[in-house]
């Protein structure tokens, strides 16, 4: 089965055609920052109008890097929720005419869980292109540990399946991704924030500043998350947690890898809690924090763990894994009606404190 898949939940405008859940055939994002990096951040109605003129020529790539035709294409799915709101109306609309025009089965998905989706989809490469299904390498078995973090959220959960899972841990204010880019903003690093700041704190000194991490006692918040106090320190109160002298040229530097250290690791203290109390030892990650490199290499280190990351180029938002994941609804035979809408925020998602 060969699937469409649709993704336009933020600035990223994105097609891809994947076969049989797995097998990617094309991937095409066009990206928005250079539209967006004069705000140092997305604007909602740029966003949506960027969609609005490249959604039909991005599909249309999508097919021809596939080798294919529209009457080629057995099902659509598309991403329905979370999202900016008049970005997803854009792609919805599309993959709605689309699937219409060709009576095909139709499916709106939910992208957060789709992020769990795409290291499936990363496993594969050419090498192993021409494998049968039951060699393609898979998810580990359920249920694990998902961490799923991205510039909207930042949730630790325990997945029972490609479409069950149980929010442990959420942000109670700003998700990583999201102090990424204000502190980047802030200091002028660059945008995106959390690609320019960990390509700066390669070269800067950790140790230079000790940021505070939340204290979250009040109430089931034991696995929860908070960037605000941390954003704050670092914008507001940089010389109260200077432990190092400032080093001229290495300054901005040793601010990157300081706040990279410290908002890495309030989320590995939850995570890490999650395994602890569940006994899980597989973890799935996904989001576009994901490609953080410091992330990646302190779970590394946890050799007791099994850590599954996406490819860096499946952890932005991207239409393969939102085909990838319709493939599994349309092969249980579910469909979503064309009377289906789009919603900016899951409730699961984002929890209040205390």
């Amino acid at each position: 089965m060969k699937v469409l898949g649709i993704e336009s939940s933020c600035d990223e405008c994105a097609a891809a055609v994947v076969e049989d859940g797995w097998r990617v055939l094309s991937n095409v994002v066009a990206t928005q920052i250079p539209f967006h990096a004069a705000y140092n951040g997305v604007v909602p109605e740029i966003a949506s109008r960027m969609h609005t003129q490249w959604i039909s020529r991005v599909v249309r790539e999508a097919l021809a890097k596939a080798a294919l035709t529209p009457a080629d294409i057995d099902g659509v799915a598309v991403t329905a929720h979370p999202g900016l709101l008049g970005s997803l109306l854009v792609g919805l609309s599309f993959a709605k005419a689309f699937a219409w025009a060709r009576k095909l089965p139709f499916i709106a998905v939910d992208h957060m869980l789709a992020h769990l989706y795409a290291p499936r989809l990363s496993l594969e490469s050419d090498a192993t292109a021409q494998k049968t299904d039951a060699e393609i390498p898979s998810l580990p078995g359920y249920p694990f540990l998902g961490l799923l973090v991205s510039g909207g959220h930042s949730i630790v959960c325990k997945v029972d399946d490609f479409d069950r899972i149980t929010v442990l841990g959420t942000t109670i204010d700003d998700a990583v991704g999201e102090a990424f880019d204000k502190v980047s903003k802030h200091y002028g690093f660059g945008y995106p924030g959390g690609a320019v700041i960990d390509k700066l704190a390669k070269t800067g000194d950790s140790g230079a500043f000790r940021f505070p991490l939340p204290n979250l006692y009040k109430g089931e918040h034991r696995y929860d998350l908070s960037y605000s106090g941390l954003k704050t320190a670092v914008i507001n109160q940089l010389e109260q947690f200077r432990l190092k002298p400032a080093a001229g040229d290495s300054e901005a530097a040793d601010i990157a890898a300081s706040f990279q250290k410290t908002a890495v690791e309030i989320l590995l203290r939850s995570l890490f809690r999650a395994v602890e109390d569940t006994g899980l030892n597989t973890i799935v990650a996904g989001g576009g924090v994901a490609a953080n490199s410091y992330l990646r290499s302190r779970l590394a280190e946890r050799e007791d763990l099994r850590c599954v990351f996406p490819s860096r180029e499946l952890c932005g938002d991207n239409g393969a894994m939102i085909a990838g994941l319709g493939y599994q609804y349309l092969v249980r035979g579910e469909t979503s009606p064309l009377s289906v809408t789009a919603s900016a925020r899951v409730k699961a998602f984002k929890r209040r404190y205390p």
